[in-house]
């Protein structure tokens, strides 16, 4: 079978999901590779995400590692039969890996939950501000390689699924740009938080105790909640965090912001307050 040259992150996910089902059996690769009647190696490449595996194959092994878990198990299959080629293959070699991962990754998920402190999230964002938030970066990116981002960040806005966002008043008044920009961008946020699918809320500066509610993330529901993802940003790219305990860890925090953040009316006033302020 041909080696995949780049996997995307689903397919990786798929390889590691089967990797932790092995290390939980007790078993080598060596082990499982003889279950199967192939080598250590083929079952190397399926756990990096390099080569498929088939529906057969899979429900073989989990059944070696002893998973009972028939949901978990489906969406496995799920995830190997995928072969979703979607828009954001036409940017693959233009724009950096981690951008794909993440359309990949939003157009798979069941819901988004969002907490940001400084920026407005991505998809929320107008053309104007995205433009300003890109052409800011170090090194600095050249016009075409910032209007290529902009025109992948629009594409991403195309989502239906349910999104909570809660955003810090830091976010809604840092100028990323000037005065027109920042209005036309709380102008927008009052347009999207009208949408049924979208719940905005906002943490003011003058909340109490927010040491608890300063974590700044991503959190992308998957088909089962060990499916799920929190997308960290980094120097160079998305990191992208998928084991149970910080799955845990991330879940509890958002709700620690949520708990901090004004009701979705409330929040629609004040940043309307904010946007008369402009």
């Amino acid at each position: 079978m041909v080696l995949r040259r780049e996997p995307t992150a689903r397919q990786m996910r798929l390889g590691i999901e089967l990797r932790r089902l092995r290390e939980a059996a007790g078993l080598t690769a060596v082990e499982a590779a003889a279950l199967l009647g192939t080598g250590r190696v083929q079952i190397s490449h399926i756990e990096s995400g390099l080569t498929g595996v088939s529906e057969q194959r899979l429900r073989r092994l989990t059944s070696h590692y002893a998973c009972s878990d028939g949901e978990f198990i489906g969406a496995l299959v799920a995830m190997a039969a995928d072969r979703t080629r979607g828009w954001w293959e036409e940017y693959r070699g233009l724009l950096p890996t981690s951008f794909l991962d993440l359309s990949e990754l939003e157009h798979h998920a069941q819901f988004q939950r969002h907490a940001a402190i400084l920026y407005v999230p991505g998809l929320l964002q107008t053309e104007d501000y995205a433009r300003a938030v890109f052409s800011s970066r170090l090194p600095e990116l050249t016009q075409d390689e910032v209007e290529l981002r902009i025109r992948h960040r629009m594409a991403r806005q195309e989502i239906t699924i349910p999104y909570e966002v809660v955003l810090h008043e830091a976010a809604l008044r840092i100028r990323v740009s000037d005065r027109a920009t920042s209005k036309a961008q709380l102008t927008r946020l009052l347009e999207l938080s009208e949408a049924h699918h979208i719940t905005l809320r906002v943490i003011p500066f003058d909340v109490d105790d927010f040491a608890k509610a300063s974590s700044t993330m991503t959190y992308v529901g998957g088909p089962l909640t060990k499916l799920d993802t929190v997308v960290r940003d980094a120097p160079h790219g998305s990191v992208l965090i998928d084991s149970e305990a910080q799955l845990h860890t991330y879940r509890t925090s958002f709700r620690r912001v949520e708990a901090a953040s004004l009701e979705p009316e409330r929040s629609r006033e004040f940043i309307h307050k904010l946007t008369k302020e402009l």
